[in-house]
């Protein structure tokens, strides 16, 4: 048999590597609708920005990221904001 073959088995069986696993959120890549769709995300949202889960237009905003909002309220939505959301988010597995 051809090693080729024998590492592609090996490969196969392996598990996935720990750090696809555990790939955190992002403010900047992860669309608002998987984060509200997580819990924990959920209440990484709500801690830096109270009401905005319970906001009437959140649903519009569902396939746009944070960073992609933040244009809309800058005074709200600050890069300090964004780089905190990020660090809690971090701490969570996807």
């Amino acid at each position: 048999m051809k090693k080729w073959i024998i590492a592609a088995a090996l490969m196969a069986m392996s598990p996935m590597p720990a750090f696809a696993q555990t790939a955190a959120y992002s403010t900047s890549t992860t669309e608002i609708g998987a984060l509200l769709d997580d819990p924990a995300a959920k209440a990484v949202l709500d801690k830096h920005v109270p009401g905005m889960t319970a906001n009437d237009q959140i649903d519009m905003a569902r396939s746009m990221t944070l960073k992609d909002v933040q244009q809309y309220s800058p005074d709200e939505i600050t890069d300090k904001v964004l780089a905190a959301i990020d660090a809690d988010l971090a701490k969570l597995k996807k």
